[in-house]
């Protein structure tokens, strides 16, 4: 199960990213950042109210550790898509993408220790091989040399870092609830979500001087980023529930092949041989973290 939700959030998302970038052009950071938590909200409430009704409900001897956890997740999601977005800014729709990709071993990383997860040699040749194949697809080489000065770099790598953290924060805030994994999946994301509409809304408000900036902008790509994020966060909420976080990111580095797509159709940037390389071995990568999950 966990593949088909992993293989369906990565198309969502990479739908999602390029609506947002160009959201981002038109309305800002801050506003495109603020439309995927807004606008997704009622698709999830609708699901967890589904899911609550077909699989249960959840319960919990204590709430501490759940808010603890969904609220560093809430946090580090948005720093991620806002550094994300920066890279845009600096650099191109694949890089900015691309970069945030080393989140798969850096969220094997973090996970060892917290989640007490363990991974056989397939997989952590998979998860680095993967990491290898977005770095290469993203770094110039003749800047490779200058390549701690790019702020790019810094700001796709801090991205990745803080993608990572959101991976195990979810999977650890779904694991501190008894009942359906499912239906936990659901509940932290909704927590997510509604936290990140009420810190994002009142800093526009505030910014804006206007109560009603964040749904009188651009509402119409709005709701497209809205619902395709909600949708691909539904998977990946559920997919971290399930699994290994690492290995659910490595998955999803098949959207690989819808930011290559996006980038080249929407954007009309070219994609070198260079870039085709690191996407074969993404491709490879997929293929070994699949096998030794399966």
């Amino acid at each position: 199960m966990w593949v088909f939700v992993t293989l369906f959030a990565a198309a969502c998302q990479s739908m999602r990213t390029a609506y947002q970038k160009t959201l981002s052009q038109e309305q800002g950071f801050l506003h495109a950042t603020m439309a995927r938590s807004l606008y997704g909200l009622p698709l999830v409430t609708l699901y967890l109210c589904i899911v609550w009704w077909a699989l249960g409900g959840v319960s919990a001897s204590g709430y501490g550790p759940f808010l603890f956890y969904g609220t560093v997740c809430a946090i580090a999601q948005i720093l991620a898509t806002y550094l994300m977005l920066r890279v845009f800014q600096s650099g191109s729709f694949a890089l900015g993408t691309l970069l945030a990709k080393t989140e798969a071993v850096l969220a094997a990383l973090i996970g060892i220790p917290l989640l007490h997860y363990s991974l056989n040699g397939m997989a952590w040749s998979g998860i680095i091989l993967g990491v290898l194949g977005a770095l290469v697809m993203s770094i110039k080489l003749q800047n490779l040399r200058h390549a701690h000065k790019d702020m790019s770099l810094i700001a796709g790598l801090g991205s990745g870092l803080c993608f990572a953290v959101t991976s195990v924060t979810a999977s650890m805030a779904s694991h501190s609830l008894d009942g359906s994994i499912i239906t936990s999946a659901g509940v932290t994301l909704w927590y997510v979500l509604a936290l990140q509409s009420i810190l994002l809304c009142a800093i526009q408000i505030y910014k804006a001087r206007d109560f009603l900036a964040p749904v009188n902008r651009s509402v119409g790509l709005s709701i497209k980023v809205g619902v395709l994020s909600s949708l691909g966060s539904i998977g990946w909420f559920t997919g971290f529930a399930l699994v290994n976080p690492a290995l659910v990111k490595t998955l999803g580095q098949a959207e690989i092949i819808g930011t290559l797509y996006f980038s080249k159709r929407r954007f009309n940037e070219r994609v070198t041989p260079q870039q085709w390389a690191g996407g074969a071995m993404i491709v490879v990568s997929v293929v070994l973290v699949t096998a030794a999950a399966l």
